[in-house]
């Protein structure tokens, strides 16, 4: 049966894998990788046919993968990590290749090999970290997303790796075909933000309205690999496209909805990849030469997590961060093969290093899950041998923080929520990562923590256990669920608020108890709509109806799929019925010079003064004997009949004389 047979031996081995490691509590990537190793051509049994075949496919995992973490992160949610990312990573690269190098030179390769066994090592697995942070929820943290910028700006070097790595026998000449993939690469994002700005959002939304899920779903898929195709066609990375692609999509309103289809096709595709490496090791080869490859193991693992963690120090990361980046990166990733296979086709390395470095980029591989699994335990001994790394806190109040309201994210909705919290005497606690935010709101007077929000030792500094309120003010939905499930874990019953910027999200969030969402661009696109009816003489009382029916339109979904969603918006429109009305009393009113008993207000309309605001002063609840004045704004609570009955009364002849009641 060909590639049939082939794809029907790999996924069968992935899923017995995939339950003997879950068996074990081991990552599912372990499973596949040994799967790999058993079906591949280098053991008897049953065996893979078309080995090459088989990788080209792992190639689309790659691509899809990168594809959906585009869709995942914006450019704004790395904003925090640029500096480390676009700095840190070019450093972090030459040191590594400096490191290979030394390692060449010292089992006596030559200059050529050293250089080139440099480079290969030099490029992490992204495609092993982000399946590994996902499967431990690790994703939306502060050590993921500084991961995540370093791994991306590591694969947008493969391009120029590719090109100078050849030319190193001819230097003079490398440096016009570099300038040129520079240009090419300008060229395509360039046309890509063109295109995706103006183009895709138009084409998904004509899609879309066929309501053809089957159909949406090819066209997110054929818009990642097409993309992907087109930048290999034009000599970039085809898995670069690809990530490119769905950085695009991220900002349209498909965002969420490609996200959720394509993530079943990118585990099945991911499966080939993991498979696929498994693929390459060879247990002669391993047997071989034990000593060598797991020294080579031992010093590359331990050079490049130090490598990683020093740079995370440098770069002002402290507590668990350089920690986690250490053991997280510090394999050789799937690019490594590319560049392997290129030096191999030109005959710049030998068949033995390649060998190598392909079996040590599966064993580094292999313990990556292993290795991050054991930066907490490492990081509680950490604390309790060296003790705790103070965090940076500014204006905490000495007494501690008790019942209070946490605030993750110290950007301008975080800040605009504490200036109001703040002059109303609420005690609250800021957490933001961005150093620049945390200025502004120490120059504010805030109470603020330096740090991540999806980490325990930071909302343990928060005081999150003893908080009465949590708000994640954060617009991305990955890091809000980060934030949530260490929330949940530090303090159950606490009450949260969570920014979403899609139904989608809202329904994601939902799913881990979050039932108080806020979409920020729909209220403030709803309360613009209301002051602009406002100031067209529309009634309040018709415009507090129009809002609710758009807000319940709006939510409709989560009602549908969620009974709990429905019992909520069913109590909140209970409550919207009974709207409150400012009503101001001019000198002709016939309730000026009356009190709030003789006016029998409750018993004529049915609507209940609630506040009055007498010459700038607010009196909430007043006192039946209190006498209405001219230019009073009187606040009534009632439904619209009761409503349009006080207003009624306000211009109307007191018939009755006063008269005393209990009010």
């Amino acid at each position: 049966m060909g590639i049939a047979a082939d794809i029907a031996i790999i996924v069968v081995a992935g899923l017995l894998g995939g339950v003997l490691a879950q068996q074990l509590r081991q990552p599912p990537i372990i499973g596949y990788i040994l799967a790999g190793i058993v079906v591949g051509p280098h053991t008897g049994g049953i065996t893979v046919s078309d080995v090459h075949t088989i990788e080209l496919l792992a190639e689309i995992g790659v691509a899809l993968l990168l594809f959906v973490l585009g869709l995942e992160f914006s450019l704004r949610e790395l904003q925090p990590v640029r500096r480390i990312a676009l700095i840190g990573t070019p450093i972090q690269m030459l040191l590594t290749m400096g490191l290979g190098w030394a390692i060449g030179r010292l089992w006596g390769w030559s200059w050529l090999d050293a250089v080139w066994f440099g480079a290969m090592i030099a490029l992490s697995s992204t495609m092993v970290v982000l399946k590994t942070l996902g499967d431990q929820g690790r994703l939306g943290t502060l050590s993921g997303r500084v991961m995540i910028g370093m791994l991306i700006v590591q694969d947008l070097a493969v391009v120029p790796l590719m090109i100078i790595l050849p030319q190193l026998q001819t230097p003079e000449a490398s440096v016009p075909v570099l300038l040129a993939a520079a240009l090419k690469a300008a060229l395509f994002l360039t046309a890509m933000v063109v295109i995706g700005t103006r183009l895709l959002p138009g084409l998904l939304a004509y899609i879309a309205g066929w309501n053809s899920r089957e159909l949406f779903l090819l066209a997110i898929t054929a818009i990642g690999l097409g993309i992907g195709y087109v930048t290999y066609l034009v000599g970039l990375s085809f898995a670069f496209g690809a990530f490119v692609a769905g950085l695009v999509l991220s900002e349209s309103d498909y965002g969420y909805q490609a996200l959720s289809d394509v993530i079943p096709l990118r585990d099945v595709f991911g499966l080939l990849f993991f498979v696929s490496v498994g693929m390459l090791l060879d247990p002669d080869f391993l047997l071989a030469n034990l000593g060598t490859v797991l020294l080579i193991v031992l010093m590359v693992s331990a050079g490049k997590a130090l490598i990683f963690g020093g740079l995370a120090r440098l770069f002002g990361y402290g507590n668990v961060v350089p920690l986690a980046l250490g053991l997280a990166s510090f394999q050789i990733g799937e690019f490594s093969f590319v560049l392997a296979r290129l030096g191999m086709a030109i005959e710049a390395i030998s068949e033995h290093l390649y060998a190598l470095v392909l079996t040590t980029a599966v064993i580094t591989m292999m313990l990556t899950p292993a290795a991050l699994g054991l930066v907490e335990p490492l990081y509680t001994w950490q604390q309790r041998r060296f003790g705790r790394e103070r965090l940076a806190t500014i204006n905490l109040p000495t007494t501690g923080l008790r019942e209070h309201v946490v605030i993750a994210g110290g950007g301008r909705v975080g800040q605009h929520v504490a200036r109001v919290l703040q002059p109303l005497g609420t005690a609250f606690v800021l957490i933001e990562m961005d150093y620049h935010r945390v200025m502004e709101a120490k120059a504010k007077g805030f109470p603020v923590i330096y740090g991540d929000a999806a980490q325990e030792v930071v909302l343990e500094a928060a005081g999150v256990r003893q908080a009465r309120l949590v708000l994640v003010t954060t617009p991305a939905l990955i890091v809000t669920r980060a934030v949530v499930e260490q929330v949940r874990r530090l303090n159950p019953t606490v009450h949260i608020v969570a920014r979403a910027e899609s139904v989608e999200a809202m329904e994601r969030l939902h799913e881990q108890g979050v039932y108080e969402v806020v979409q920020p661009e729909f209220e403030a696109g709803l309360e613009i709509t209301r002051q602009a009816l406002l100031h067209l003489g529309f009634p309040p009382t018709e415009i507090q109806h129009f809002t609710d029916a758009v807000r319940q339109e709006l939510y409709a979904p989560l009602y549908r799929v969620h009974d709990e969603y429905d019992l909520v918006a069913r109590l909140q429109n209970v409550a919207r019925l009974l709207d409150v009305s400012w009503v101001r009393l001019d000198e002709h009113s016939p309730l000026v010079g009356h009190t709030l008993r003789e006016a029998r207000i409750r018993s004529r309309t049915g609507a209940s003064v609630v506040a009055v605001v007498h010459r700038g002063r607010l009196l909430a609840n007043p006192h039946a004997d209190y006498r209405f004045a001219a230019g009073d704004l009187v606040a009534v609570l009632g439904d619209a009949s009761q409503l349009a009955a006080f207003q009624a009364l306000t211009a109307a002849q007191l018939d009755n004389p006063p008269v005393v009641e209990n009010w």
